[in-house]
């Protein structure tokens, strides 16, 4: 076989290295479009059964109240329509356990009118029923199960920003008190890993945006509260998924800007990294993760009443 003359191959290398760049599996862009989401809306909350996104309530662009329940399939990539809420809610908080949703807390309308109320949908039935409400009422609140209970932590009444952990069993029916975040916040957000839960960023002074990036974990079991590396940004009006052990947070707000934030928190060495930011900024969004994707739906694109029919996916590698 002939040789290239040495001279012809140095010339070549910056064009091999450059087609490689192009073509590397590990630098492909890692957000994709799906199906937008029928009603364009902020401030809203979304929960999984299986491939079913369930995404419920929130403002639509005049800054009415939704009762509003879409389901986005992800294998269909398509969206229905549901049985709406008992009551039209919005900074609400939703979560899945046994094929069931529960939706807790929230206002009930645009005079930001907390409330205490637990509602449960069953989709087998198209059907809403009440659970017993939650001791304090609140919104801006977050809420997952872990280990069969129902945790509600964190919000906001009328004016204040609130530290309150209470659980629900819903076994019994019954709620009770459990120890408090040392950081009262609002429009934060948890997720769950290993059975700890990690609540990140938010706000802590009443009604107004001073955001915070406070991550504290709370060991279910010991019933502790540990404070551990803070995000590395200050953010509220966020959206938490976990995948396996690290901890991906989306969006949020200031007084004069959305972000487009994508950071990871690794529960294994405690580290943050800052990744592909999402490619519409938005606060009072929803983030659902199913198997090696997160779905980033809906919310506002501008601080304050702003809203969105946007479904951006973000895939693992």
């Amino acid at each position: 076989m002939k040789q290239l003359p040495v001279g012809i191959l140095l010339l070549l290398i910056p064009t091999f290295l450059f087609i490689s760049i192009l073509v590397s599996p590990t630098l492909a862009q890692s957000w994709s479009e799906g199906a937008t989401m029928p009603t364009a809306r902020s401030e809203i909350t979304a929960a999984n059964i299986g491939d079913d996104i369930y995404v419920i309530g929130g403002f639509d662009g005049s800054g009415d109240v939704l009762d509003a329940v879409e389901v986005y399939n992800i294998k269909n990539n398509s969206w229905k329509s549901t049985a709406p809420l008992p009551e039209p809610l919005h900074h609400t908080a939703a979560t899945s356990y046994e094929g069931k949703i529960y939706v807790i807390g929230g206002y009930i309308s645009r005079e930001w009118i907390p409330t205490n109320q637990l509602f449960i949908y069953d989709p087998i039935k198209n059907q809403w029923k009440e659970g017993k409400p939650m001791p304090t009422p609140r919104g801006a609140l977050s809420a997952l199960f872990v280990n069969g209970t129902l945790y509600a932590l964190g919000g906001q009444d009328e004016a204040r920003n609130l530290n309150i952990n209470e659980a629900y069993d819903p076994i019994s029916n019954t709620w009770s008190s459990k120890t408090p975040m040392p950081t009262g916040r609002h429009h934060s957000a948890s997720t769950t890993v290993d059975n700890k839960i990690f609540v990140i960023g938010g706000r802590t002074a009443g009604t107004s945006i001073v955001n915070v990036n406070v991550n504290e974990m709370y060991d279910t079991e010991t019933e502790k509260w540990t404070a551990i590396e803070s995000m590395p940004s200050k953010r509220s009006g966020i959206a938490v998924t976990a995948i396996n052990n690290s901890l991906f947070v989306f969006g949020g707000e200031d007084l004069t800007r959305t972000f487009g934030n994508n950071e990871k928190y690794d529960t294994d060495n405690g580290k943050w990294t800052s990744l592909e930011s999402m490619p519409t900024p938005r606060h009072g969004l929803a983030a659902v993760s199913v198997d090696n994707r997160i779905f980033v739906i809906g919310g506002g694109p501008e601080p304050g009443l702003s809203v969105s029919d946007v479904n951006e996916i973000y895939t693992i590698k």
